[in-house]
């Protein structure tokens, strides 16, 4: 075997070994956004819902996991851990319990198209359309974006579009092929549209948020909520536009986006360190005591992987492909929880929000799927993505 071939297999079997162990502790809780001293416990009790409680906009990750796990092993512990959520989240979205925020994609794609993908599940498809139809209910006409938070006569966050909604879309853009109304996918796009041409600055560097006029449409202003100012590059966020344009770019073929999506990666891929695994913010160097965050470099993997998909020119995709095996193999060797019994996560040293002084230097759930799904699209280059 190669040396790829082996980091490959022992990265497999090291985070199946981590999911497997959580699926006796996370049976019917959910997992903290982050870890607290490497290990995570059950999500904080929070307004009146119980610890663990199925709240927050993070808990689509785990059972993402679970049907990642399913893909590799076909182990049916897995798929029946995973098809137990659908149900849950029915009845989270019935309830409308922490639903009114634009991360519906990040908590239904994963749980409910997922299983409808895999399996031809239609409670879950179900589940996922009306997700959908509940996240139009954020889209505002005039600036044509998603809302991201706060209550849509907030005079504070009224007309706030963000990064992070690139990876909303793919709900948006599924529901309107499965229903026929393209009424979905027009928003989506329209989403993906204005945050391509006012949220990527001239240099393919990124704001975190950006304010549009509620009434005119007009754009204002970029702000951050997680990067060190409102001016530079927060590593997530950028890592999410590599990914995020590259689907909008998948679903539309809209060339603009394809084009965007080359350009921020470009620009993350020219800000990394040496080892490949991003600081928070991309303004930092190796000159930095500053922390990194492995988990915008996995999601950069996947993005780069799937960006690589869809260029026209085979030398260009080879240097992307390339590129996402650098920094996954730096990942495997030094920020994963391989060797590290210690841990439940499978990955470490992330970053959730550092001005706000949470989970700084932990793993973190979007962390440990973005580094699963790349197993899996390393694994299984025929991989049908459930984004």
């Amino acid at each position: 075997m190669t040396e790829k071939s082996n980091d490959l297999t022992g990265a497999v079997a090291a985070a199946l070994q981590k999911v497997t162990a959580n699926l006796a502790t996370f049976s019917d809780v959910y997992p903290h956004d982050h870890t607290v001293h490497n290990i995570y416990p059950p999500r904080k009790r929070v307004d009146g819902y119980p610890a663990g409680s199925n709240v927050g906009w993070t808990t689509g990750f785990w059972p993402g996991m679970l049907w990642l796990a399913y893909e590799l092993t076909g182990s049916p512990d897995y798929r029946q851990a995973g098809l137990m959520h659908i149900e849950r989240f029915r009845q989270r979205l019935a309830d409308e319990v922490d639903v009114d925020h634009h991360d519906l994609g990040f908590l239904y794609t994963l749980t409910c198209v997922a299983p409808w993908r895999l399996l031809g599940d239609t409670t879950a498809k179900d589940t996922a359309l009306q997700a959908a139809r509940h996240l139009l209910r954020r889209y505002l006409e005039a600036p044509g974006i998603l809302q991201a938070w706060g209550s849509m006569d907030d005079v504070q966050q009224r007309g706030r579009a963000i990064v992070d909604s690139l990876m909303n879309l793919p709900l948006l853009y599924w529901a309107g092929l499965e229903s026929g109304d393209a009424h979905y996918s027009r928003v989506a796009f329209r989403n993906a549209c204005r945050l391509r041409d006012h949220l990527v600055r001239s240099d393919a560097s990124t704001y975190h948020t950006f304010y549009f006029d509620p009434v005119t449409g007009a754009p204002l202003y970029g702000q951050t909520e997680q990067g060190a100012t409102d001016e530079s590059c927060w590593a997530r966020g950028q890592a999410w536009t590599i990914y995020g344009f590259a689907l909008s770019y998948a679903y539309t073929r809209d060339a603009g986006f394809l084009h965007a999506a080359c350009r921020v990666a470009d620009y993350f891929l020219e800000h990394l360190p040496q080892d490949g695994v991003a600081y928070w913010d991309l303004i930092y160097t190796d000159t930095s005591d500053e922390e990194r965050d492995s988990s915008a470099s996995a999601i950069a993997v996947c993005g780069l992987l799937e960006l690589s998909k869809w260029l026209p020119v085979e030398a260009e995709a080879r240097r992307y492909r390339a590129e996402a095996w650098r920094i996954f193999t730096s990942l495997y060797k030094h920020y994963s929880t391989a060797g590290l019994p210690a841990s439940n996560a499978l990955l470490l040293q992330g970053v959730y929000n550092k001005p706000g002084g949470e989970g700084i230097n932990e793993g973190n759930l979007w962390g440990d799927y973005f580094y699963l799904e790349a197993l899996v699209r390393l694994t299984k280059p025929d991989w049908q993505l459930y984004w």
